[in-house]
């Protein structure tokens, strides 16, 4: 074989090599990259970050600052944000709550767990929540509380990692062995708390506990003075599809009463919301 010709094997090879390593990494057709950079901006707002600047947005979201730029002023035209009156700082405006409060009059499982909720919180005295699982957390769909002190404040929207929380644990223990592991391993599990269990086999251990009992706990691991026990909501097919909790606060409650107490309730609570679900 001639040089000349090796060469140009050569290079057919490298032709197809990044032909097909173009081919591996197309971007999805008919994904929508603008509506992403809108829905990131929305996101980058948080307790943490009430308002920011058009530059601390670019930052957040790692847009360039003209991309940000065009984004912010489209949610802002269209009403999504806000300019704070005295900082000029953005801000996200009422009008947000129109997409979250749109998902919570269509979810067939608020309606059919609020009876029970309401039940729950009556009996026992404590705020009753309902949770749906989204990536490795549990966002609070509903809730009924009670006049009673509450420590932390968890409104609806809020979201909560599964591996330190009762009603993430109460959701894993009905998922396989090995996907319980995988999502344990790639959820941050940072310490929330001195109480707060990181390692992946003491939180299993948890979750095979709740298997047994049927609900799960967390002693302080996400708010201190604040506990929870939650059991999981199945349909029809036996998947999970959220879970119930109380949230007994470690000023009334010592583990072992809300234990004996609380947990019957919980179970009782997120079968009978199972059951209405499955018809």
């Amino acid at each position: 074989m001639t040089r000349e010709t090796k060469q140009k094997d050569s290079g057919a090879s490298a032709s197809k090599a990044d032909k097909s390593g173009e081919k591996a990494t197309r971007p999805d057709p008919l994904f929508n990259q603008s509506l992403e950079k809108g829905l990131e901006v929305l996101r980058a707002f948080s307790a943490v970050h009430r308002t920011l600047t058009l530059p601390e947005l670019a930052g957040l979201t790692g847009m360039s600052k003209s991309s940000a730029q065009r984004t912010v002023h489209t949610l802002e035209t269209l009403g999504y944000i806000g300019k704070h009156p005295q900082t000029r700082r953005f801000r996200l405006t009422p009008k947000v709550m129109e997409i979250g409060y749109n998902y919570l009059c269509a979810d067939a499982l608020i309606q059919a767990a609020s009876p029970y909720l309401s039940q729950l919180a009556n009996a026992s005295g404590e705020t009753a929540n309902l949770t749906e699982p989204v990536g490795l957390e549990m966002v609070y769909v509903a809730q009924l509380m009670t006049s009673k002190y509450i420590p932390v404040l968890t409104p609806v929207g809020m979201r909560i990692p599964m591996y330190c929380t009762s009603s993430g644990r109460a959701y894993l223990s009905t998922l396989p062995d090995e996907q319980v592991r995988t999502m344990l391993e790639d959820s941050a599990r940072v310490a929330r708390t001195p109480a707060t269990l990181t390692d992946v086999a003491a939180i299993f251990e948890t979750v095979v506990a709740c298997r047994r009992v049927g609900y799960a706990c967390n002693n302080e691991e996400l708010f201190l003075g604040d506990m929870g026990l939650g059991a999981a909501i199945v349909n029809s097919q036996g998947q999970a599809v959220g879970a119930v909790h109380v949230s007994p606060p470690a000023s009334r409650w010592s583990m072992a009463e809300a234990q004996k107490k609380l947990a019957p309730m919980v179970i009782e609570c997120a079968w009978a919301i199972s059951r209405s679900i499955a018809h």
